[in-house]
């Protein structure tokens, strides 16, 4: 409709049209019962540049810039950890969680890229030692058997199955974005049981969802959530 993709929802009991701009940028023109296709055209014609605007700020990322200091903030689970950088001995060349703290040598903190793939790495092996307890009983509860985990860079991505190679022994491989591992916990078990869905039925066809449903009555509040929250976790991104 004049150069956008809506969907339309009628209602008897609206008075007159209204547009929203949904959490994954898709257009809705609510419409009155019974109201012509040129009156609808006229309408969304008269607020385009309205739709366009919200629909940039549904879609642009917010990401945030980070940089290598003291108080620096990150988060982890959902929960937010200040940056400790220390002389100590013993933190030179990791990053550590230690007493509510991320704390990195301050050898890291000086190099600004060395910094982020010293914390990228953190965050790798912190969210596969999480999933490593949270997986089984999200795959005794969808009937399936577990896969092989990695956690590692998929760029906009948050996860990735890819079936079995080889014999019957083998397992598939669920592999999940380490930014994940910044959103509160419900949000990373979505992507589990999202990804441990594709176990059972690839691609995303109405049967799909209809296993997710079952395992995750709630998913597309939680799908939505992470829509929203997604575009707000730190990318890697250093200054």
């Amino acid at each position: 409709m004049d150069g956008l993709a809506l969907w339309v929802r009628a209602s008897a009991r609206r008075k007159r049209f209204a547009l929203t701009v949904e959490a994954d940028a898709t257009l809705t023109l609510h419409s009155p019962a019974g109201r012509s296709m040129a009156e609808a055209e006229q309408f969304v014609r008269t607020h385009r540049e309205w739709l366009l605007t919200k629909r940039r700020e549904r879609t642009r990322p917010l990401s945030p810039v980070k940089q290598l200091v003291d108080g620096e903030v990150f988060r982890y689970l959902g929960r937010t950890y200040r940056l400790a950088v220390s002389d100590e001995e013993g933190v030179a060349g990791v990053v550590r969680l230690l007493a509510g703290r991320l704390v990195m040598g301050s050898d890291l903190a000086g190099k600004p890229q060395t910094g982020r793939s010293a914390l990228v790495d953190w965050y790798c092996r912190a969210g596969r030692n999480w999933t490593g307890h949270r997986l089984q009983p999200w795959a005794a509860r969808m009937g399936m058997t577990e896969p092989e985990v990695e956690v590692r860079d998929l760029g906009d991505r948050w996860g990735s199955y890819r079936p079995p190679q080889g014999g019957a022994r083998a397992k598939g491989l669920m592999s999940l974005g380490w930014p994940l591992f910044q959103l509160p916990m419900h949000l990373i078990d979505y992507v589990i049981a999202h990804e441990l869905a594709h176990v059972k039925v690839s691609g995303h066809r109405e049967d799909f969802w209809r296993l997710l449903r079952i395992a995750l009555p709630e998913y597309e509040e939680r799908r939505a959530d992470l829509d929203e929250l997604g575009r707000r976790l730190w990318m890697g991104d250093i200054r």
